[in-house]
């Protein structure tokens, strides 16, 4: 009965579920649009970055630090958007210090660290934790969504793919690469007309 409801409203069942949750993801999600989307987020230079202009696009999530033993998939995280930039695909880095201590720098640290060693030109986010009780809003949305699973970040440049719709369809583990098959395959599948 509940999902005949849903489809005679016209709402998917996850926006009912997210009503519940916070007021704000539910408003987008009656409209039609994902949670994502209306999430105000901070870009590293502390400037506020709406989530809405990702409407559209495929994304890569991806938890980063300039300290770690997989800090050179910056490289082919890199390699991954310059490929598919101008087809609708945009990498988020989102810098967080939360293990071992392998993301210290400022701002303007990382900005250069990043630019320097490994050319990255997609945007990065302010630094913050993508776990416990200071976990940012997106990165509470990607844990707790379907294939996030509720289950916590397990360490640096673990991996979430969502759809152009918004919706979170992949989840890699901090040791694929950026090059890995199934991980480009999802990508790719994401962006075929």
């Amino acid at each position: 009965m509940l999902l005949r409801l849903a489809a005679a409203i016209a709402l998917p069942l996850s926006a009912c579920t997210a009503a519940f949750a916070d007021p704000v993801p539910a408003v987008a999600a009656a409209q039609g649009a994902s949670p994502l989307y209306a999430l105000e987020l901070t870009a590293l230079d502390g400037t506020s970055w709406k989530a809405s202009k990702l409407a559209g696009k495929t994304v890569l999530f991806v938890n980063v630090a300039s300290k770690c033993g997989f800090t050179p998939q910056y490289e082919g995280l890199q390699a991954l958007y310059e490929a598919r930039k101008d087809k609708g695909f945009v990498i988020v880095g989102q810098p967080s210090n939360q293990f071992m201590g392998q993301e210290p720098g400022t701002a303007d640290e990382i900005e250069s660290f990043c630019k320097m060693n490994y050319g990255v030109t997609f945007p990065l986010l302010a630094k913050a934790d993508v776990n416990g009780g200071e976990r940012t809003p997106l990165y509470t949305w990607l844990v707790d969504s379907p294939i996030g699973g509720g289950k916590k970040i397990a360490w640096n440049f673990e991996k979430f793919v969502v759809s152009p719709e918004g919706e979170v369809v992949g989840r890699f583990s901090p040791k694929t690469a950026p090059d890995d098959p199934s991980l480009v395959a999802l990508i790719d599948k994401q962006l075929a007309p």
